[in-house]
């Protein structure tokens, strides 16, 4: 009797052990395909047609899944004012009619077929020409430090910005906008020359603040408002 008992415990044991391989398989994993890189116009590029041919490199997939493009053209660098976008395209080029004389920003990124995306590559900027244009308006400033929504630690705030103009003679100035109110009001930099300015800052502040673009010809270009927290 008792070696009966003995057997059946090991049987158990032995039937419990075997059942691992009915396990359910495990998924495979999916990744995103590579940013895709922008190849034309190029940044900072003076386009004489309006009628723009956009061309980017090809992603990659690293389980070979089909992959389609989204690209955006904006009129400002933070794409709020989309004037086009299309979507779900497997080629690598598209052409659009845009208005002349105008600053547009445009980026591109890459879907795979299981819907999961990459990020937005680089944005590029160009300009299309206008009718006998003497000058052309300044691009929007790029942020620098400190970045959107970061938290800073300090009693002072250095902000540093780029900019850019597709008239390369041209002289660039800069007014800064700073505060606590979205838009800032309060201007702390007039006219500067430099591309950073530095300023107090309360703890647990949140801080909105701007950059004005001006050229040696009477041009101007207001950025978009960036904004950080202190602790």
């Amino acid at each position: 009797m008792k070696n009966f008992i003995y057997l059946s415990i090991i049987g158990l044991l032995f039937s419990a052990c075997g059942s691992g391989g009915d396990d359910d398989p495990v998924a495979p994993v999916n990744t995103a395909p590579t940013v895709p890189v922008l190849a034309s116009p190029t940044d900072n590029k003076l386009c004489l047609d309006n009628t723009v041919v956009f061309q980017w490199n090809q992603a990659t997939d690293t389980e070979k899944d089909a992959v389609v493009y989204q690209i955006q053209v904006a009129k400002d660098n933070g794409f709020t004012q989309i004037v086009s976008t299309l979507d779900g395209t497997s080629s690598l080029t598209n052409t659009a009619t845009l208005d002349k004389n105008t600053a547009y920003y445009w980026r591109v990124k890459a879907t795979d077929a299981k819907g999961l995306a990459s990020a937005y590559t680089a944005t590029y900027k160009f300009y299309t020409a206008g009718v006998a244009v003497v000058n052309h308006l300044p691009f929007s400033p790029t942020i620098g430090l400190p970045a959107i929504n970061s938290v800073i630690n300090t009693a002072t705030a250095t902000l540093s910005w780029t900019a850019s103009d597709v008239d390369t003679v041209d002289i660039l100035t800069y007014d800064v906008y700073f505060g606590t109110t979205n838009p800032p009001t309060a201007k702390i930099g007039d006219n500067i020359s430099a591309l950073t300015v530095t300023t107090a800052v309360e703890p647990t502040k949140q801080y909105y603040w701007s950059v004005v673009v001006k050229d040696n010809k009477g041009g101007e270009t207001i950025g978009q408002v960036w904004k950080f927290k202190t602790n």
